[in-house]
């Protein structure tokens, strides 16, 4: 399952935030997945929990907000929705379009936990 080679090469990146400020614990992990990504939000999702066991997001939530496909048509200039088979303008009909949004695998936002919220401090 490649979802699980993603997941982990996300956690590496979430490591190293978590470390560079010193955090006790990730408590919620936030990505944002186009339809084009080639990541299947069902089985990232379903990935995550073997993933993150036993690393600093053991006890994480992870969110994923799924992004719509964008175009932006060269012949009329709209920007609208279009489905991953048929990147169409919605507008003119037309086929010349562009790719604006619909292949993301954004890392958008990690929340910690600090080592003083835990009590474990540092003492001096």
């Amino acid at each position: 399952m490649h979802e699980l080679s993603v997941c982990q090469a996300m956690l590496r990146e979430v490591a190293r935030v978590a470390a560079g400020h010193d955090a006790a614990a990730v408590r919620r992990i936030v990505l944002r997945l186009g339809p084009l990504s080639g990541v299947e939000p069902d089985l990232l999702a379903e990935a995550f929990p073997l993933a993150r066991a036993g690393t600093v997001a053991d006890g994480a939530e992870l969110v994923i907000e799924r992004l719509p496909i964008r175009v932006r048509c060269d012949t009329c200039g709209a920007e609208n929705e279009a489905a991953a088979n048929r990147l169409l303008c919605s507008a003119c009909g037309d086929w010349h379009t562009r790719l604006i949004s619909g292949d993301e695998l954004l890392l958008v936002c990690v929340e910690l936990e600090s080592n003083a919220e835990c009590g474990m401090a540092n003492a001096e």
